[in-house]
């Protein structure tokens, strides 16, 4: 299912592969011989998603961009089912497993693998060829690659990354900062109300 969103039309090469139960929506461009798998989305939320020549979103899968962050995901790249992938930009020849997530801001470069279920954090670089272990934590510029268990640490990465306030540009310490942010984001996400589908 393709769908006009806030004024801007998916742009998809006729060589792409798009499954029926699919969601593009927006400013979204596919390249050549991509293929989008079965329940897959791939939402422009006032920012472009560019997806280049070969690239395999399986089922499942969620790319969101950001009116702040847009995102790149580049050639003969692999996004696993389940995977998440916001505002970030991926390079050439990257594996992200099943379960991964990658957030807002992070770059991924060419040839690395986020193996299942890691996360790759905010603002996060990742150099060329890095391998995120499964289950594991990648946070921060430079990198560092931290398991679960070691929770304070992630912490203490992650606080001075800001999450509310580079995504929703909000103060942590706001007394009712999920008050304020759902009500900030439900507004942008409402936009989808006048979306017109093109298929």
């Amino acid at each position: 299912m393709q769908f006009e969103h806030i004024g801007a039309r998916p742009r998809i090469h006729p060589d792409a592969v798009i499954a029926p139960t699919a969601v593009i929506s927006g400013d979204v461009t596919i390249g050549a011989d991509c293929q989008i798998l079965h329940g897959a989305v791939i939402t422009a939320e006032g920012g472009p998603i560019t997806l280049a020549t070969n690239v395999i979103v399986m089922e499942n899968a969620l790319i969101r961009a950001s009116a702040t962050n847009a995102v790149h995901i580049g050639e003969h790249t692999l996004v696993g089912p389940m995977a998440s992938v916001s505002g970030a930009t991926i390079g050439d020849e990257v594996f992200l497993a099943t379960g991964t997530r990658v957030f807002n801001g992070a770059r991924i470069g060419d040839r690395c693998e986020v193996r299942i279920n890691a996360v790759v954090h905010l603002r996060t670089v990742l150099p060329a060829e890095t391998v995120v272990p499964i289950g594991w934590v990648a946070v921060g510029d430079p990198l560092q690659l931290l398991s679960a268990d070691r929770h304070e640490e992630i912490w203490a990465a992650q606080k001075e990354l800001d999450f509310p306030g580079y995504v929703f540009g909000l103060d942590r310490e706001t007394p009712d900062l999920m008050v304020q942010l759902t009500e900030r984001y439900g507004r942008s996400l409402a936009r989808h109300d006048r979306d017109v589908r093109l298929d």
